[in-house]
């Protein structure tokens, strides 16, 4: 053994690779079967009655509290009866967190220096009783994506999710 190169005594861990003719770039199997992200949506509800008019008209007006609320300019107690304990609890802490980080301005009593502006707002019903909304808020010349899901509940409805991007 002592005559053998070194690399004739090493054992490989792995088989080797054969290198891909899209070296570098993403490849994606387009052929292929959807199983990993489950069955295409193929029943979407089309609801016209006042199940729709009713989120659609009010989650423009959640979605503006929620956003005043996570930048400090509105009591979270708000929307108490509106969210989750997760998404209340959640906005309590963004209120928290803006409030104790920005020094008050003598002059004014609001915490942030823009108001924020909900611009657009779009509906995804999954179910009846079930659908997720993104809003486009904008803060002067900058704008931030918000998601929502909202669920029926008692009825009414109950946001279950909010994420701010």
């Amino acid at each position: 053994m002592p005559d053998e190169p070194f690399h004739d005594r090493v054992v490989p861990l792995r088989r080797p690779t054969p290198l891909a003719s899209v070296q570098g770039t993403l490849a994606l199997a387009l052929g292929g079967t959807t199983e990993p992200y489950g069955p295409p949506l193929t029943a979407v509800p089309d609801l016209t009655g006042p199940e729709r008019h009713g989120l659609e008209s009010w989650a423009p007006r959640f979605a503006q509290a929620a956003v005043e609320i996570a930048g400090g300019d509105r009591p979270v107690t708000q929307l108490l009866r509106w969210a989750s304990p997760e998404v209340y609890d959640d906005l309590g802490r963004r209120a928290r967190v803006v409030r104790s980080a920005v020094l008050r301005d003598s002059t004014t009593a609001r915490v942030q220096q823009v108001r924020p502006l909900v611009e657009s707002v779009h509906t995804c019903w999954l179910t009846e009783r079930a659908a997720e909304v993104c809003v486009r808020v904008r803060y002067g010349r900058r704008s931030r994506a918000v998601a929502m899901r909202f669920e029926q509940r008692k009825g009414r409805w109950l946001a279950v999710a909010l994420e701010f991007a």
